[in-house]
């Protein structure tokens, strides 16, 4: 895939996005039987560029009226030795596209890594800014990138935080994008190591070219740092691909923006996910905010939607009791605990009505069944490489059978390619001997990916 060829004074063209205005709505059944405890909601939240947001749901965000944030780029290469021949050269060609996307004044670097992490442009070790000049410059050291070495990912991620480290202040968007072609070779426990000390400090987009590397070790890095985890079969699509991911990181309005949850006295959360658009477990990642109030990441925002799936224990209540099981803010940078960018309720109420209590809101129905939709294709696959075909064959029908029921089809048309289904309302099916290790890792990296309500999130009553 071509796109526009290369010149110096290409790029450059996208300007500064303004913040985004924020929507919440919470959807619930706020009802509970008596002696029930667990209180289940899926939160919307929507942020819309240069529209006025209004409700309840939505106070004056600190946003609106700010200047849009700086914004920062590394791109990491991997320059590893199976790199070596076409690799290296789609590599270079999407990492001058990347550098073309980039807007006037973003700070940036590449990255060259192996076995251990170097700077490609500029020397030192520092990020500096986008222009026509440092663009072009940019683009002859690229140029020079040659295929040598080891894989070790938790050195390139550690230079990539020390160079986003002196804009760690204000808002600024720190986006990375990771490329390799292999496995890492460092230990797990230093590999967690990097991982920690990258945490909140950037985002990063992985992506795996052909069919040799591991889609566990790029999704694990995606999760740490809120990013999106995918496989490019072809070289010829890195260039393509790293333009889009670097456009859409340089059009985000807010970086840092968190999901504060208060909770009420004895109460426990049991989880809190992002379930659209894709499964991101956040409960592990609060930062306790005083006794009862915690913040969970979200990253940057763009305009774009997100889903999130609260999950609360509360002490029982008496019949007619209500109660607030949840308090959602939804904070930025420059947010106060009396101004957040939006906010919404979750609630509890017990009934002796069996009707009301029995309801499962069809949005709580529907995330729910996308997190156990990305676990069975996990799972399943897994059990597949590991010769338990028993439990392939299970893990894997019941994910057709919950693909259909979602309407999800493009995640059904990928797992036609890895079973032979002979009832999709049973989930009966039969591993197919032979599997293109392409349809595998694509089911794999695509299993985290979830699809809207037939509804939609946002229809009248989702608040």
């Amino acid at each position: 895939m071509g796109g526009e060829p290369r010149g110096e004074d290409v790029g450059g063209k996208a300007q500064a996005p303004s913040p985004p205005r924020f929507r919440l709505h919470v959807a619930q059944n706020p009802y509970l039987p008596l002696g029930g405890t667990e209180v289940q909601a899926i939160v919307t939240v929507s942020a819309e560029a240069g529209t006025a947001a209004s409700g309840p749901s939505s106070p004056a965000p600190e946003a609106a009226a700010g200047a849009a944030p700086d914004a920062a780029e590394v791109v990491i290469v991997d320059t590893s030795a199976s790199m070596y021949g076409e690799k290296i050269g789609a590599a270079k060609r999407a990492a001058r596209a990347a550098v073309d996307a980039l807007r006037d004044g973003a700070h940036f670097a590449i990255v060259s890594g192996a076995g251990e992490a170097a700077m490609v442009y500029p020397a030192e070790p520092r990020l500096v800014p986008a222009t026509a000049a440092t663009r072009r410059a940019a683009k002859e050291a690229v140029d020079g990138l040659v295929a040598d070495g080891g894989t070790r990912m938790g050195a390139w991620l550690r230079l990539a935080a020390d160079l986003f480290a002196p804009f760690d202040t204000g808002g600024t968007l720190r986006h990375a994008i990771l490329l390799t072609d292999g496995q890492n070779n460092e230990q797990p426990d230093v590999f967690e190591t990097a991982l920690d000390m990258c945490a909140g400090l950037f985002v990063c987009d992985c992506r795996g070219v052909g069919t040799d590397w591991n889609v566990a070790d790029l999704r694990w890095i995606a999760s740490f740092l809120l990013g999106s985890v995918d496989i490019v079969a072809d070289p010829a699509d890195l260039e393509d691909d790293f333009r889009s991911m670097t456009e859409r990181a340089m059009a985000k309005g807010i970086a840092d923006v968190h999901l504060r949850l208060w909770t009420p006295e004895a109460a426990q959360i049991r989880f809190v996910r992002q379930v659209a658009p894709t499964v991101e477990d956040l409960t592990a990642r609060r930062e306790d905010r005083g006794p009862r109030t915690g913040d969970y990441p979200t990253g940057s925002w763009g305009t774009e939607s997100r889903a999130y799936h609260v999950g609360v224990v509360v002490p029982m209540g008496a019949p007619g009791r209500r109660l607030r099981a949840g308090w959602v803010r939804l904070l930025g940078p420059h947010s106060s605990e009396d101004a957040p960018l939006a906010s919404g309720n979750i609630l509890a109420e017990w009934t002796d009505d069996e009707a009301k209590a029995t309801v499962i809101d069809p949005r709580v129905a529907h995330y729910t069944g996308q997190v156990e939709l990305a676990r069975a294709i996990q799972e399943g696959l897994r059990a597949r490489r590991e010769g338990d075909e028993a439990t392939a064959t299970q893990r894997l029908g019941r994910a057709v059978v919950l693909a259909r029921h979602s309407g999800d089809q493009a995640t059904a048309a990928l797992l036609r390619k890895v079973v032979e289904v002979i009832d999709p309302k049973t989930g009966t099916v039969r591993l197919r001997p032979v599997v293109d290790r392409v349809d595998e890792m694509t089911l794999d990296t695509h299993s985290t990916r979830t699809v809207r309500t037939r509804a939609g999130d946002d229809s009248p009553g989702a608040g």
